[in-house]
């Protein structure tokens, strides 16, 4: 019984760990790499509608971000500057479930999680006008 609790317990460290890693990778490539430059991944809504989606822009805008371009990364989508840290603060939560039971409950409330949604959705609708 023992060694399932210790499994428990060390399997969100390793996620965590895991998760650490994957950011530091993806900071390296896109500090190293500039998309505007080189072969990048291609937005396919975009290539498929002309349209820009949400998230059009953000390779280029966290490569001007990691530079220390601030102005150069809002020209090319503002909302990486309110997506990253909420993506960073959601993965905290997620990992802090069970230590902050009631911060989580907050944070996934749906009403919270809709206001999201309408944000992003406002965001894509306002930047195709």
């Amino acid at each position: 019984m023992k060694t399932g609790h210790r499994f428990r317990r060390s399997a969100p460290i390793a996620v965590v760990a895991a998760v650490a890693v994957a950011i530091v990778v993806l900071c390296w490539y896109y500090y190293s790499h500039d998309p505007s430059s080189g072969p990048s991944l291609k937005c396919t809504f975009k290539v498929l509608t002309g349209y820009d989606c949400p998230g059009c822009g953000s390779q280029r805008a966290f490569h001007a971000l990691l530079h220390g371009r601030f102005a150069l990364a809002w020209s090319y989508n503002p909302m990486v500057f309110f997506a990253v840290p909420a993506a960073v603060y959601y993965l905290i939560i997620e990992s802090g479930r069970r230590r902050w039971p009631r911060l989580h409950a907050a944070s996934v409330n749906p009403f919270i999680i809709s206001a999201i949604l309408i944000a992003i959705t406002a965001f894509w609708i306002g930047r195709n006008i």
